[in-house]
């Protein structure tokens, strides 16, 4: 077997992980999508931001507005933790869903070539490290406060659920968004040791967030999918796509200024907030959804929109200290 053999379809050529990494763990890897960062930022910012956006909350209090860089000290190994969470969970993740879809995978040319499909490894490889990968991820987890780890425990159930979706409802993005919109209640109660409405509402509007993404992504597999029997909100909006992701998009907007308003957000984070609504506006006017390289591109740049709204809140928790 030659080195192409052992790539993935739509794996990333020369990433780290066939550079730095021996050929046999590039099946363990690959199932991982370790070589596709986007997977675990995308599952990253909803900590970060939620965290932020408490943290510049807890900023404009009197009793805490001259606690000065001393903030950093909280924040920044926090968003350390929740980077390292992301990584590993969403490893983890991508290797259950592999579990649950292999025969699925096996029918559609982009996946088909994955390690279980392709017969690189085992069932029962997969299912060692998906348990190692879930270990690590409790090792992260018992870092935090007793509220956090309660929260994130309630999260697996979001993770089980989703692969089996795609099989019975033409929302499997909805799911997916339960997911991966969950670090926006993480990411609060590891500041605020409490859960708030603040960090609900976020958290909604990460989901409509999320199911425009990938409703975006989607559009790649549309015809296999629809060979196969598997259902999308790709397949639901078909042509309707663009004012459909539209709305999505306004919806997450609409809600993340609520959060915004109901946390006493400065100005930065309006303007992180506009920046990332011309950004929406760029993903929805220049989107072809029968151009699967378009839409790929468009889906990656969900974590630009992820940087705008940082960049926003972690200037407001900032600006108290000047």
């Amino acid at each position: 077997m030659n080195d192409t053999d052992k790539m993935v379809a739509d794996a990333l050529r020369g990433s780290w992980v066939h550079r730095f990494l021996p050929q046999s763990v590039w099946p363990y890897a690959q199932l991982a999508r370790w070589e596709r960062p986007i997977g675990w930022k995308l599952l990253m910012w909803p900590c970060w931001w939620s965290a932020t956006m408490a943290m510049a909350n807890m900023t404009q209090l009197p009793v805490m507005g001259g606690m000065g860089w001393a903030f950093l000290a909280t924040l920044l190994p926090l968003l350390v933790l929740f980077t390292a969470g992301a990584f590993v969970m969403r490893g983890a993740g991508c290797t259950y869903n592999d579990l649950v879809d292999e025969d699925i995978d096996a029918q559609v040319a982009r996946t088909r070539s994955r390690p279980l499909p392709s017969g690189r490894v085992t069932k029962k490889q997969a299912a060692g490290f998906l348990a190692l990968q879930l270990l690590t991820g409790l090792v992260i987890l018992l870092q935090f406060n007793w509220t956090t780890i309660v929260t994130g425990f309630i999260s697996v159930v979001t993770i089980v659920v989703y692969p089996f979706m795609k099989r019975i409802t033409w929302w499997p993005q909805l799911f997916l968004g339960f997911a991966f919109s969950w670090g926006a209640l993480v990411g609060w109660t590891a500041i605020m040791d409490a859960m708030n409405w603040p960090a609900v509402i976020l958290y909604i509007g990460c989901i409509f967030w999320v199911i425009a993404y990938d409703t975006i992504y989607a559009h790649q597999d549309i015809e296999d999918d629809a060979l196969v029997g598997v259902k999308s909100t790709a397949r639901l909006f078909a042509g309707n796509t663009k004012p459909a992701v539209s709305a999505l998009y306004a919806a997450a907007l609409a809600l993340f200024a609520i959060a915004f308003w109901l946390t006493a957000m400065p100005w930065p984070a309006w303007l992180g907030l506009a920046a990332g609504a011309g950004h929406m506006i760029w993903q929805v006017k220049t989107l072809d959804i029968h151009d699967p390289a378009n839409c790929l591109y468009r889906f990656k740049s969900n974590s630009g929109f992820g940087w705008l709204l940082f960049a926003g809140l972690f200037a407001s928790a900032l600006l108290p200290q000047f």
